[in-house]
């Protein structure tokens, strides 16, 4: 047993992995483990990776057969987690020094308390920025820190108690945006969240698979459906899901503006499909007022109508330089 694990999740990591284990190696709270996951990776990551772990027996490295993306080689780690806490680090990202135990600190101290962020700051070559938190407070309800996630007002990089992992491992619903789910389950049922002094390096890079132009951007909705049903099926309060469900549709119009200034990215006939299955599957009666009489947003009495007053949205946007 180890006080935490921390989860590293490699793909062709090469030219970052040795710092991010680095910063893990020189934590002042030495108690870890580090179970390393390949994800099937072509360059140097692997054989940097066995380097490490010959060097500390507090190392452990998982092969997977083929590249299934980070949440899935996630779960493997969490299935070997002998910590009593859990954490990830992305294989190009580092944590301070007393990252670790600030946040173990915390948890010890706070038994109410399932989940501790670490202050997240943005890093590249030009320097350093604090991710803008928008929230003053220093410790949340799960429901607050839950819909403070919505809009990211707060975000998703933590410690969390073992049994929230094991609990709600990482979603795999798709390759990309379905790892929010975890964080916001994660948070919804820790009872209070607080936040920690250690510090969260995360390296920017000029082109991320979140942010380009590509289909996988649509992504985004069939996260949002597997978040919604994570909802349903716990039997949250109609507070949580209208919230959600909020949140469903401000993407849905999000992405459905996206594909109609791309269309190169997807064929029309499965987009349109794909709109047309979330406009059905979210429950309309939840959204606000202030949703339902704004233009572009407005429910509409069909697909149709909606998607046609979407398109003249998109126009007027255009139009206006937005």
């Amino acid at each position: 047993m180890s006080r935490v694990t921390v989860l590293v999740a490699a793909y062709n990591a090469g030219k970052y992995i040795r710092e991010c284990l680095d910063s893990l190696i020189g934590q002042t709270l030495k108690d870890i483990s580090i179970v390393c996951i390949d994800d099937a990776s072509t360059d140097s990551t692997l054989s940097i990776l066995k380097e490490y772990a010959a060097a500390d027996e507090r190392i452990t490295i998982l092969e997977c057969e083929e590249n299934k993306g980070q949440a899935s080689a996630r779960n493997m780690g969490i299935e070997v987690a002998d910590g009593d806490y859990i954490t990830m680090l992305d294989a190009d990202d580092l944590l301070s020094p007393d990252a670790l135990e600030k946040a173990v600190s915390l948890l010890d101290s706070n038994l109410d308390t399932g989940s501790v962020l670490f202050h997240l700051v943005w890093f590249d070559e030009n320097g350093q920025t604090p991710y803008p938190m928008r929230s003053d407070k220093v410790v949340w309800s799960g429901q607050e820190a839950f819909e403070l996630t919505l809009d990211w007002s707060i975000h998703g990089l933590y410690v969390s108690r073992r049994d929230l992992f094991r609990k709600w491992p990482y979603d795999t619903a798709c390759r990309l945006y379905s790892d929010d789910n975890t964080t916001r389950m994660h948070y919804l049922h820790s009872g209070t969240v607080r936040i920690c002094d250690g510090i969260y390096y995360y390296r920017q890079h000029q082109e991320s698979l979140t942010n380009g132009i590509s289909a996988l951007r649509l992504d985004l909705l069939e996260a949002n459906t597997s978040m919604a049903q994570q909802l349903k099926m716990t039997g949250q309060c109609r507070e949580v899901l209208a919230a959600f469900e909020r949140e469903r549709w401000i993407n849905l119009t999000g992405i459905c503006l996206f594909w109609l200034n791309h269309k190169e990215v997807m064929d029309e006939d499965r987009a349109l499909e794909r709109f047309r299955a979330v406009w059905c599957d979210v429950d309309r009666s939840m959204l606000p007022a202030g949703l339902k009489f704004k233009f572009g947003y407005c429910p509409c009495i069909s697909f149709r109508g909606y998607f046609l007053q979407v398109k003249i949205y998109s126009f007027l946007r255009r139009m206006l330089g937005k």
